[in-house]
């Protein structure tokens, strides 16, 4: 295709333009594809020596990857709205600023991290690139999509209270946005701050008001007390609490893979036992995985599970970084009940039902010992390390009454964690664009609003239209989820992308607001420090890459 001379705004069609740029934006992705196999599968297998030697190749290709997969999910919204009579001014806005955005990444350097650009050349891919660039489509919004009068029209009509499309063409998802929308505004926001600054617990009143609403059995089925309901619908009500507070959306987060392990993978004792007192609130489970020295190589773990001779089970070792540890009643606990077996294969998940803190005594049960782990943010739960000397577990404990099968078990859980976390990073983005949008107008330097200033609408235009990137590659990946189809990659991809996002929004808060960003008092300082953590936990941003890249340089077996 060859390279128009001029665009006429009026009369483009932008959704079929962008249709037609997402798949070029998936050939050109498919080009890095190629030379990426090349190099570290080049007998259709992955080489994982040569994976690692060339890491930064891989999670090259995993970023233009997930870009190109993120222009695709927005043309697609975009075509639904139009054919529900909800493509209005600020969609397409919202389409052309990040459309025009994404694809010059695509061209010219997408970012891995602040000082980390992949770009063309690296991989080999440069004719690709400049064919990309040709492309008539690409050219119109590498031209007239993300330009000064694009952002500055949008940011116009987000001071207007406007915001773009968010309906779901479905009337529970729309009314699940909405109930949960209100509650956060209501019971969340208005503390979310003080109990930061406070290193307070969620109240037991809020908990208690979020297992009424359902947040901890949405996805457990009704049969057990669960609402039955989706990925998608799980998103959601993440989604809604992130915005008031990550806390609040994370709080969801160890019921859903506690659910979700035992749902899959659990006894029908297991399943009658603990989903409905899991789905009711009853039982707070927490997720006891990570170890010391360990992070994400869980083929390492060391903690050991023994088998008594009454048919229980003793733990002894250390686990690091457990959120909520203290105020649950059940631990998954993955741990090694074979030390004959190296690697995954000597690896088990117990459920280790435990008491919960008793007034200063946050870990009352004999053989477990907790020291909280002070951090930045993310307080609302709170971080412990664990030590287990010789800690009791039931005969009934092993998770599907077979060992060996923990890291298998916990790997099917990762798709729905990192679609939720990537859930609570579209909460986070947004709330920090909220933020930052409420000082930009309403705090007056040199005689006008701060929201008058085209660095300060460049930055709050750019937020929105990142957000509704990741957000509906997020809603792709849970859509996947729910049809019942293998989505390890979308679902990395989604968490990747949300991830990066919702930093760059809280940084660009923190900026807007000046000196105040950096006080303790703005709770712009709270929302970057809790932007922060979603890079790391759940798989950081380096592992979900490295997950992307080879996942998608060979075929999935």
């Amino acid at each position: 295709m060859t390279h128009t001379a001029t665009i006429d705004q009026a009369t483009t069609d932008w959704i079929a333009s962008a249709k037609t740029a997402a798949e070029a934006a998936r050939a050109y992705a498919a080009a890095a594809q190629a030379k990426v196999a090349q190099t570290i599968a080049p007998g259709g297998r992955v080489d994982s020596s040569a994976a690692d030697e060339h890491q930064r190749l891989v999670h090259g290709f995993a970023w233009i990857a997930t870009t190109a997969e993120a222009l695709a999910a927005v043309a697609d919204w975009a075509e639904r709205g139009k054919a529900q009579g909800r493509y209005g001014e600020i969609e397409e806005l919202t389409l052309r600023v990040g459309f025009g955005e994404y694809l010059a990444q695509l061209i010219g350097g997408v970012p891995m991290s602040q000082n980390e650009f992949v770009r063309p050349q690296e991989l080999g891919i440069s004719d690709s690139a400049a064919a990309l660039a040709r492309d008539v489509a690409v050219s119109s919004f590498l031209e007239t999509g993300n330009t000064a009068e694009t952002r500055l029209a949008l940011a116009k009509l987000l001071r207007d209270g406007q915001i773009p499309d968010e309906a779901l063409d479905d009337e529970t998802m729309d009314m699940i946005r909405d109930q949960f929308r209100v509650f956060t505004r209501e019971r969340i926001a208005p503390s979310a701050h003080a109990w930061h600054l406070e290193d307070a617990l969620i109240p037991d009143e809020i908990v208690e008001e979020m297992a009424q609403l359902g947040v901890f059995g949405v996805c457990i089925e009704e049969e057990f007390g669960g609402l039955g309901l989706g990925k998608l619908a799980m998103c959601l009500v993440s989604e809604e609490l992130s915005r008031g507070w990550i806390c609040a959306g994370s709080l969801g987060t160890r019921s859903e893979i506690a659910g979700e392990l035992i749902g899959g993978n659990g006894t029908p004792e297991q399943k009658a036992y603990w989903l409905p007192k899991i789905a009711s609130g009853e039982v707070l489970p927490t997720a006891v995985f990570t170890e010391p020295d360990v992070g994400s190589d869980l083929a390492s773990v060391r903690t050991r599970a023994t088998r008594q001779d009454d048919g229980s089970w003793r733990i002894n070792g250390a686990k690091n970084w457990i959120t909520h540890a203290a105020r649950t009643d059940l631990m998954t606990v993955l741990c090694r009940t074979n030390t004959d077996t190296p690697g995954y294969g000597g690896l088990s998940m117990l459920l280790a039902a435990k008491t919960r803190k008793q007034g200063e005594d946050d870990f009352p049960d004999e053989g477990l010992f907790g020291s909280e782990i002070e951090v930045l943010g993310y307080r609302g739960m709170r971080e412990y390390a664990l030590s287990f000397e010789d800690f009791r577990v039931a005969e009934d404990g092993l998770l599907g009454g077979a060992e060996g099968q923990g890291f298998k078990q916990l790997m099917r859980t990762f798709e729905g964690a990192r679609i939720q976390t990537a859930a609570r990073a579209i909460g986070v983005g947004w709330n920090a664009f909220d933020a930052a949008l409420r000082y930009a107008t309403e705090r007056r330097q040199f005689g006008k609003q701060l929201a008058d200033f085209p660095r300060v609408t460049d930055k709050l235009a750019m937020m929105v239209a990142e957000l509704v990137m990741a957000r509906e590659l997020t809603y792709s990946a849970a859509r996947h989820k729910d049809k019942g189809e293998r989505c390890d990659i979308e679902a990395g991809m989604a968490k990747l992308l949300g991830a990066r996002v919702a930093w760059a929004n809280a940084d660009m808060c923190v900026q807007i607001h000046g000196g105040n960003g950096y006080a303790l008092e703005y709770e712009a300082s709270r929302i970057l420090c809790d932007a922060r953590i979603l890079n790391i936990f759940e798989g950081a941003g380096e592992i979900q890459a490295h997950v992307i890249g080879r996942g998608l340089a060979s075929p999935r077996g």
